[in-house]
Parts: structure tokens; sequence; C-alpha cells
């Protein structure tokens, strides 16, 4: 399952990012890395960006940059 594919309020665990290097770097400085929890918070309008919830803080990621995160889905978070 990707990223981009989570519903408002559901969560995953990354397993893989098929991304640039530079792309790569950037996120891993920002804390996304395999094995991190990622919840989605929610979606903007026409569904871009999206605001998720990694390691106690929301960031916004674009949906492209998403669809290139593999996660696996672990169920619903109150948000």
């Amino acid at each position: 399952m990707l990223l981009s594919e989570l519903s408002v309020g559901e969560s995953g665990i990354v397993t893989a990012m098929n991304l640039t290097k530079a792309l790569r770097t950037r996120l891993v400085d920002m804390g996304i890395v395999c094995g991190v929890r990622v919840t989605l918070v929610r979606k903007a309008p026409f569904s871009d960006p999206l605001e998720i919830r990694v390691r106690n803080f929301n960031m916004g990621i674009r949906v492209k940059e998403a669809e290139k995160i593999e996660i696996k889905p672990v169920g619903l978070v109150k948000l």
C-alpha cells in the first residue's frame, strides 16, 4: 500500500521509499524513515498536499511524493 492511499485517520508503518537521493535525504532529515509510523491527518482541497503526523509533529507532503512511499497499514487512530 502507498502513503497516498491512506484515508484520513489511518496509520501505517513505512516499509520502503522509492525516491530520488535528494528527496530521500530531505525526508529522512524530517524523520520519515523505514519503520516509523505515519498518520494521515487531513487532505487539502483537491487532495494535494497531504498533512501527515510523524514523530509527534505534523508536516505537509505532496501526493506525488507520497505515491513513492510504501507502507504497511496498521488501522485507524483517533486524532
